[in-house]
This record gives C-alpha cells, sequence and structure tokens, in this order.
C-alpha cells in the first residue's frame, strides 16, 4: 500500500525530473544539432541521432574566423573584469560593514540604487564618454564599466556582518592592520560568496554579446560571441550544425568552471557560523 509520505516523494521527484528536463532539453538539443549535417537540421520531424557523427563541425566553427583571438579576448576580458570588481568591493564592503562614518547610509543607499537602473539607460553615457575619450575599439571600454560591481558590494558585506566583532577585535589586539584583517580574515572567511559571485560575474561578461559589440568593431577586440554570431555560410543563410558547434565552444568553459566552483557555490548558501 502506497502511504500518503511515498505519494509526495513520488510528486516530489517527477516534479524535479520535468524541471530538470525543461532547463537540460536545449542544452542536449544544442549538442545533438552540434553534430548533424546541414540537411539532418532542416528535416521535419526532427532526428534525434545524426545518421553520421559531424566532429568536423566544430573545426569547421573554429576556422571559419580568429576564433582563438575571440577565445583569449573573452578570457582576458572576463577574467579582468573580476579582478578589479574584488579589488574594489572587497574595500566597500569591509568599509560598510564594519565602519561607522558619516555619510554611510546614504552612500550605500546610492550603491543598491545602481542595481535598480537598468543598463539600458546608462549605454548611451557611458559609449559616448568612452568615444570622447578616444577608448572606442580597444580593451578599455569593454572593461572599465564594469570595474565595480553593486551587487557584488553588498553580497560581501552581508557575509563581512556574519563575523563575529569579537574575531576583529582579537586581530586587532595583535597589531593586525586593517589591511591585514580585511584580506586575511574577512576575505578567506568569504570564499564561498566570492567564488559564487566570480561565477556569475564570469559567466555574464563571458556570454555578454551587445557591449562588444557596440564598443569594438574590428576582430582584433570582438569576444567569442560575437564571432558565434557571425558564423553563416556564404548565401546568407544559417547554418545551424556549425552555429551550435560554435556554442557548445562558448558554453563549455562556463561549464569547467561551474564544475570545479560548484562545491563553493553550495557553501556560500549555506552558513554554518564561524568555528
Amino acid at each position: 500500500m502506497i502511504t500518503v509520505e511515498k505519494m509526495l516523494k513520488i510528486v516530489e521527484w517527477t516534479g524535479l525530473a520535468v524541471i530538470t528536463l525543461i532547463f537540460v532539453f536545449p542544452f542536449i538539443w544544442m549538442m545533438i544539432t552540434a553534430l548533424k549535417s546541414l540537411p539532418e537540421t532542416v528535416v521535419f520531424p526532427p532526428e534525434w541521432i545524426p545518421e553520421t557523427w559531424m566532429w568536423s563541425n566544430f573545426k569547421v566553427a573554429w576556422s571559419s574566423g580568429p576564433f582563438l583571438r575571440y577565445f583569449f579576448n573573452s578570457l582576458f576580458v572576463a577574467v579582468a573584469i573580476l579582478v578589479l570588481q574584488i579589488l574594489t568591493m572587497v574595500p566597500a564592503a569591509y568599509a560598510f560593514s564594519r565602519y561607522q562614518f558619516p555619510g554611510r547610509g546614504f552612500l550605500f543607499g546610492l550603491t543598491m540604487a545602481a542595481l535598480m537602473i537598468p543598463p539600458q539607460i546608462t549605454f548611451l553615457p557611458v559609449f559616448l564618454q568612452m568615444s570622447e575619450w578616444g577608448f572606442i575599439n580597444s580593451y578599455i571600454p569593454l572593461i572599465l564599466p564594469y570595474a565595480a560591481s553593486a551587487f557584488g558590494i553588498f553580497l560581501l558585506r552581508q557575509s563581512f556582518m556574519q563575523v563575529p566583532e569579537e574575531l576583529i577585535e582579537a586581530a586587532r589586539l595583535d597589531e593586525a592592520s586593517e589591511w591585514r584583517i580585511m584580506w586575511r580574515i574577512m576575505v578567506p572567511m568569504a570564499r564561498p560568496v566570492l567564488v559564487t559571485f566570480g561565477l556569475f560575474s564570469f559567466i555574464y561578461h563571458w556570454n555578454d554579446y551587445f557591449w562588444p559589440l557596440v564598443m569594438t568593431n574590428s576582430d582584433a577586440f570582438r569576444t567569442l560571441p560575437i564571432g558565434i554570431a557571425m558564423l553563416k555560410d556564404a548565401e546568407g543563410g544559417i547554418a545551424w550544425n556549425i552555429v551550435m558547434a560554435g556554442n557548445m565552444i562558448l558554453v563549455i568553459p562556463i561549464l569547467i568552471v561551474f564544475f570545479v566552483a560548484q562545491r563553493q557555490i553550495i557553501r556560500a548558501f549555506v552558513y554554518s557560523g564561524v568555528k
């Protein structure tokens, strides 16, 4: 006899399976399409299993342009932004969480207000400013506007506020400087939060298409999403198998980073106190 608890468990697992399928299906379809021939991508009804596994699609996608340059640009921009964000948000979060100074609430309110401003509003002023300074078509406009993160400051401040004040006072009694306390005590204790934020930041800027598109006009500074968007055949139609192979090239580094950092991400959402 099936009890109520077993029925609830079945419903729970069924719901989880359906949700997982919804999120995983597009990735599976992209992977299958990347291994098909071009005629197989347009047949209806669609075929799930390719007749011939076209691994050469990845080579065609990679050799269709300066993809190595695109890959390097995406990696350099995403990592540079993340480094600058950490260097700015750690001192800001430490100050907001541990210091009482005039205008503290007002400045933190401005930081939170930045989260509510859509990027579409600030795009044109930033573009005109970068154009006036002569930075268009370089790495600077891809990196500098994202050097600080209001979300990162808020997230890290909340983590810093969970650290007991007694721990900081003990470090001060040992004559540790504020800089040492911040980087040697606070930052290691907030490592799961930093790793989680780093993953979100890396994914966002690795996949960013619009900003590099308007800020660059040559292959020397274009990023991988732009290169993938340019994967079209000579007749102007879209070769979906090649495009999906390019998308797989774009997604694989993100998956690697995610699986490496997943333990820290789980820890970021489970606060276990300070031992």
